[in-house]
């Protein structure tokens, strides 16, 4: 039987959720047996799948079509769609629309960036029965104003983070993933957020952890972020490293010091 939101706050309340992107059907079968407890179906599949040097390319269509995949492939996991550049920014019922092709799909949450610019397109989704996932930190689809893919977060600019993840959960958003901002910032958000958090480069804190899947099995081409850990090096099968994986997030083994930032590096 599929997970619910409901049952990830009782898993919350006792161990920490590991959540995982996925793509295909086959490799959602496998994480499903693993004991994965979410998937994401993220807009990342357009570097690590379409071959792309950004997220940005990935259209609806593309997200809808590896969300039927991935929900025909698991029977457990929590089902979560990307929804991708320019399919959200525009009016909050544009912003909707473009969700319920992913609900249709098989999504059981959606999952969008940004902080207090979106908080009306999120309050907008929300009260029309989609729940929603916010994403605070590193936001990918804002690389070009950031100049790369860079911590965010430091210094004066960590109350900015604090104030748009406080936003986007007052707007309703269920779930915030907190990417890629320093270690002490990302425990004040998991401290503070009534929603479920979860990091990837934030902190061990958070109600759970994520990893791009190709970056969890050592296989992504591009320079490994600091966050990311190759499960698969010691593990034998993907599916030894998907339960490593599980083990070390439940543990709070994994993010360790070294997987996590500071305000100096």
């Amino acid at each position: 039987m599929r997970q619910t939101l409901l049952d990830l706050r009782r898993i919350a309340a006792e161990r920490k959720i590991a959540m995982l992107t996925c793509y295909d059907a086959s490799f959602a079968a496998v994480l499903d047996r693993a004991g994965i407890d979410s998937l994401l179906i993220g807009d990342s599949l357009g570097m690590v799948i379409q071959g792309h040097d950004s997220t940005l390319p990935v259209t609806v269509d593309d997200v809808a079509y590896h969300t039927r995949a991935v929900a025909r492939g698991s029977q457990r996991a929590f089902i979560i769609a990307d929804m991708p550049f320019g399919s959200y920014q525009g009016s909050p019922q544009t912003g909707f629309d473009q969700a319920v092709r992913l609900m249709q799909a098989g999504a059981q949450m959606v999952k969008l960036e940004g902080g207090e610019e979106m908080a009306p397109t999120i309050a907008f989704i929300v009260e029309r029965g989609i729940p929603v996932c916010g994403h605070v930190g590193l936001t990918p689809q804002h690389v070009n104003r950031f100049g790369g893919y860079r911590i965010q977060g430091r210094g004066q600019a960590a109350a900015r983070i604090r104030a748009a993840a406080r936003a986007v959960v007052e707007a309703g958003a269920e779930m915030l993933v907190i990417e890629a901002v320093p270690e002490p910032v990302g425990r004040a958000i998991a401290a503070e957020s009534k929603a479920l958090t979860i990091g990837i480069g934030a902190s061990s804190t958070c109600s759970g952890q994520v990893l791009v899947l190709h970056d969890m099995l050592g296989v992504a081409t591009d320079k490994r972020p600091r966050f990311v850990k190759n499960f698969l090096r010691d593990a034998g099968s993907v599916e030894a490293a998907a339960r490593a994986y599980l083990a070390q997030v439940q543990s709070g083994q994994f993010p360790a010091a070294e997987h996590v930032y500071s305000d100096s590096n």
